[in-house]
């Protein structure tokens, strides 16, 4: 295989000079940062295309975008740094060079969560509403960002020859992510990898779950229910894929993958405040939402 060439075997695609960056006025632009951009782009505007369906005030989302996005870059970047520091412990000048990839979107989540509690509690919204209609667009960004990975030949599984099975030259990718598996199957000769597309699973999984909350939204009993239902449905599909790839984040000294621990505690709880919280409606503690409260007609 030529260095930038992808090829998909099993499905017979082969792409050949499959860039990972452009060059405008002599800067290298990567792709990864464009298609991550695009991504936050599109997930803005289905938010507020959402707000202004349900009868909320779209303004308001703009306004939450301007922060979310840029504390949810540093969250993201924060949390790759940490359970990774030890490809940053020598050069500290590393952290801030977020071109060539190295964002985390757990991190992000996180930083998103934090920064709608803080928007909301100042502008004195409701952040179980906002949360709602923020998780369609924050599982949008996903399924477009996950394609930065594509052009960074990175976020990949281990050694299959399934259908989906993706090949990448030895090149192209960092020395690292390839594990003992993966390079016991390089034939003599061969000058590439073949492996699991995982940013594609989860780009595929993530299209999946936001097909499946817009339909539900409708019928959704109480503010906050669609952003349990991501965490469920985006946790669910994380903890199995993670458990595929080969650059698994792990807790400092130890085997476990911090990102398939983080999915089942989200899970778990968001599971524990979903049951509860309709328990809670069933027996007249809490009142169900009335179709104008969730819709505007």
């Amino acid at each position: 295989m030529n260095p930038m060439d992808i090829a998909f075997p099993n499905l017979g695609i082969y792409l050949e000079n499959v860039p990972k960056k452009f060059t405008v006025f002599g800067f290298d632009i990567a792709l990864y940062g464009c298609i991550i951009a695009v991504g936050i782009m599109a997930g803005i505007l289905l938010a507020v295309h959402d707000a202004k369906v349900t009868g909320q005030e779209a303004d308001s989302y703009w306004d939450f975008a301007v922060y979310a996005v840029v504390f949810s870059v540093i969250g993201a970047r924060i949390y790759y740094v940490v359970f990774s520091w030890e490809n940053f412990q020598d050069n500290l000048w590393s952290i801030f060079d977020i071109r060539g990839g190295g964002m985390a979107i757990y991190g992000s989540v996180i930083a998103a969560v934090i920064t709608l509690l803080v928007f909301c509690r100042i502008k004195k919204k409701n952040p179980f509403q906002m949360g709602d209609t923020g998780a369609l667009g924050l599982i949008l960004g996903q399924i477009i960002g996950r394609w930065g990975n594509f052009t960074n030949r990175e976020a990949f599984g281990e050694y299959t020859d399934g259908l989906f099975a993706m090949r990448l030259p030895l090149q192209a990718v960092r020395s690292r992510d390839i594990t003992e598996t993966i390079a016991g199957h390089i034939e003599e000769g061969c000058d590439y990898i073949q492996v699991h597309p995982t940013f594609l699973y989860e780009s595929m999984w993530n299209l999946l779950l936001l097909c499946l909350l817009l339909i539900y939204r409708r019928r959704k009993k109480f503010h906050g229910e669609i952003c349990l239902l991501y965490f469920v449905g985006y946790g669910l599909g994380r903890f199995f894929i993670e458990g595929l790839r080969t650059d698994r984040l792990l807790f400092p000294g130890t085997f476990l993958a911090v990102s398939r621990l983080l999915s089942l505690g989200l899970i778990v709880l968001a599971l524990t405040t979903e049951i509860v919280v309709r328990v809670w409606i069933r027996k007249g503690k809490m009142s169900p939402l009335k179709e104008r409260d969730k819709w505007d007609k």
